[in-house]
C-alpha cells in the first residue's frame, strides 16, 4: 500500500476535530514550504539611482532657523517646561 493511502485510511478514522487538526497541519506545512522558497528566491530589486535632495525633499528647510541652538526656541520651552 502506498504512504497515502495508508495516510487516507488514517485520516479517516480520525474522529472529525481531529481530521479539521490534519488539515491545518497540512496548511502550515505548505505555507512552511512557500516561506522557504521565497526565503531561497532572491528578490530582484530594482534600484533607481536617485539624489540626496531628491530623497530628502520633504525635510529641505524644516531646520532653517536663526537660532545656532534649537533648544532656545520659546515653543520649545514651553512645551516641555524649561525656562
Amino acid at each position: 500500500m502506498l504512504t497515502l493511502e495508508i495516510a487516507i485510511q488514517k485520516i479517516q478514522q480520525l474522529p472529525p476535530e481531529q481530521q479539521n487538526k490534519v488539515i491545518e497541519f497540512i496548511e502550515f506545512l505548505e505555507f512552511q514550504s512557500s516561506r522557504t522558497q521565497q526565503l531561497q528566491t532572491p528578490a530582484v530589486l530594482e534600484t533607481a539611482e536617485t539624489s540626496f535632495a531628491d530623497a530628502t525633499k520633504e525635510f529641505i528647510g524644516c531646520l532653517d532657523s536663526d537660532l545656532e541652538d534649537l533648544s532656545h526656541n520659546p515653543k520649545y520651552l514651553e512645551k516641555f517646561g524649561r525656562s
